[in-house]
């Protein structure tokens, strides 16, 4: 690895060879920059109730700090994107043509930045209780829309963190999300320490995708490869809501209670300069 030093910031830690930096977010100055980031408030076409557009604050020290909190008797958490996933759109709720079809889909959005290959990384600090996740992943606008992974796109689980202190493995998803859906995944499941910046980040390529924590090798995945361009994901989630009662854990409304943080410092991404 070598390091690519930001003025002013800590360095980047990325593969070997030359590199150019393409697009960064430092979180400088007190306002969350919404030409690069937008709230991802909605899943496959419904509005989640939890997912909230106050759960991301800069705190004047270039990093954006997520917070899980209640609001109006739910406990919620933020998720930024740059991109959108058509999926989510949000879309009409009449059942205008009668058994469970529903018109029109939701309207689509101009993209903020997707991209092609490259070393994408992120450096943060995890959360240091239970009852929410976080994550930093890449995800294709069109993700299942053919069996053609080139074509259709490649969700990438750069780093995923269920439990303080801990990592999942490093997992992609392909070929939508339903009985289709496949998956590949490599290493991970590691404990890093609460108290310090880790960095995070995968290098795709025509060849693969290979995962890096804190500067050193953590897998590769040979494929399929997206050759879509995608965008970026950081998002933090209150666990419950996917179980079968869709309401918080006692873990998370403690939590919330108590306060906690996910700290990002900056999210960097890179092309290789042949």
């Amino acid at each position: 690895m070598k390091t690519f030093e930001v003025k002013d910031h800590a360095p980047s830690l990325l593969p070997d060879g030359e590199w150019k930096l393409v697009w960064s977010d430092e979180f400088d100055g007190s306002e969350l920059d919404k030409s690069k980031w937008d709230y991802r408030l909605c899943m496959m076409g419904k509005r989640h109730r939890t997912w909230d557009d106050a759960g991301v604050k800069l705190d004047g020290n270039s990093n954006a700090v997520f917070s899980i909190y209640e609001k109006d008797g739910e406990i919620c958490s933020a998720q930024l994107q740059t991109g959108y996933n058509y999926m989510d759109a949000e879309h009409a709720e009449e059942d205008c043509w009668g058994g469970g079809l529903v018109w029109p889909i939701g309207k689509f959005k101009e993209h903020k930045f997707l991209h092609t290959y490259g070393y994408y990384e992120c450096r943060c600090k995890l959360q240091k209780k239970p009852g929410w996740w976080s994550a930093f992943w890449l995800q294709s606008p069109i993700i299942g829309c053919c069996p053609d992974t080139a074509i259709a796109g490649v969700e990438n689980d750069i780093m995923e963190s269920f439990e303080p202190g801990k990592i999942g493995q490093h997992y992609n998803h392909y070929n939508g999300y339903g009985d289709d859906h496949q998956d590949e995944h490599v290493r991970g499941n590691m404990e890093l320490s609460l108290d310090e910046y880790h960095t995070f980040g995968m290098l795709w390529s025509k060849e693969g995708y290979t995962f890096y924590v804190d500067g050193k090798e953590d897998g590769h995945i040979d494929g399929p490869v997206s050759h879509r361009p995608q965008f970026i994901l950081i998002s933090t989630e209150v666990k419950g809501y996917r179980e079968k009662l869709h309401t918080a854990t006692e873990e998370a409304r403690k939590t919330a209670k108590e306060g906690d943080a996910f700290v990002v410092d900056y999210v960097r991404v890179f092309d290789k300069v042949e």
